[in-house]
């Protein structure tokens, strides 16, 4: 059996199409066509990855009230917005939110297929046993690769996935500037600047709620991002 899937989304004939077509990738794909028939079953057990429509029936943001849910559920949790609203407003909520990726409707079943195989990758190759160090640590800064677990003063830090593997990015190599070309290739996203902020924004701001005086992620206008020595 391969890796189990919910995907929620009010439209039946959409939301077959999709369970069917991932069920031929080679998951385990279950549908939910409301947030209450989603949260009864997440209640009992998480799926491995979630993709959520923003409109779900009479509630126009059920998907990001389900995505609160689901972070306050797990900090790692893989969560993708798959929707017709594609606004930069709509966007950055869904990044603000905790979603690791945010895809319009009409990306391609293949596109989709790439995107949810490389959320599954990036799990793994940080579980996976590296061949030296698998702890990073930087003055308060402690990433435990295997654990995908960051703290800060022995704090834990809860972040998604893509905002694990962003920071891991930064710490690797303290003082070098990362741009959003080199965030994109190494966290395996297709993004804009704007999301790109976004996602660095939402890091701080965890960071700084457990951290006032957190400010290690420093801005080179112009050119990227880099974590301070």
């Amino acid at each position: 059996m391969g890796r189990s899937i919910a995907i929620v989304e009010d439209e039946p004939l959409i939301r077959a199409n999709y369970v069917e077509a991932l069920n031929r990738f080679g998951y385990d794909t279950r549908g939910y066509g409301s947030r209450q028939d989603a949260s009864t079953a997440f209640a009992a057990r998480l799926p491995e990855l979630v993709i959520i429509d923003i409109g779900l029936g009479d509630e126009p943001e059920g998907g990001f009230d389900l995505c609160r849910e689901l972070r306050a559920k797990s900090g790692t949790l893989p969560i993708i917005f798959l929707t017709a609203r594609d606004s930069d407003f709509d966007v950055i909520s869904g990044l603000r939110l905790g979603a690791d990726d945010y895809l319009s409707k009409d990306t391609s079943l293949h596109q989709l297929a790439a995107r949810i195989a490389a959320l599954f990758r990036r799990i793994e190759s940080l579980k996976a046993p590296t061949s030296s160090e698998t702890v990073i640590e930087h003055g308060p800064l402690k990433l435990e690769s295997e654990r995908m677990r960051i703290t800060w003063n022995d704090a834990e830090v809860p972040l998604t996935v893509t905002e694990f593997w962003m920071v891991h990015t930064l710490v690797r190599f303290p003082g070098h500037v990362k741009n959003r070309d080199q965030l994109m290739r190494e966290a395996e996203l297709v993004v804009d600047d704007a999301t790109i902020t976004s996602h660095i924004k939402r890091i701080r701001k965890k960071f700084i709620a457990v951290a006032p005086e957190f400010d290690a992620i420093e801005t080179v206008h112009g050119v990227g991002y880099r974590w301070k020595p």
